[in-house]
């Protein structure tokens, strides 16, 4: 139960990255999550847009594993170690702040999951 909790935390979390990248990247609310500026939003929208799609297949893919039950366990495994690395990969690349909003809470779901 734990780890569907915390699996089912993860997928929140896209998708509200999945809003802030597909709908509100050009907005305050976006540009502040991101540190972007009007110009910069307005030039990477298209790309912002398309990244948040890509969050929202992670999302999607946990809650399938989350809906399948103790049966689901692989899939939210397979999909949390996703958002792990791609998390790893946007702390390196990006910034660390992605490590303690992704990859971090990712780790910990997964041991709920191996846990559970």
């Amino acid at each position: 139960m734990i780890g569907s909790i915390l699996t089912g935390v993860i997928a929140l979390i896209h998708i509200y990255i999945l809003i802030l990248e597909m709908f509100l990247w050009d907005k305050p609310q976006g540009m502040k999550a991101f540190g972007t500026t009007p110009a910069f939003a307005e030039e990477s929208k298209t790309l912002a847009a398309n990244q948040g799609l890509y969050n929202g297949f992670l999302a999607a893919g946990l809650i399938w594993g989350i809906w399948l039950g103790e049966a689901g366990d692989p899939i939210k495994i397979f999909f949390l170690l996703c958002v792990a690395v791609a998390g790893v990969f946007g702390a390196v690349t990006v910034g660390r702040k992605i490590l303690f909003v992704q990859t971090i809470p990712a780790v910990v779901a997964l041991v709920g999951v191996w846990l559970a």
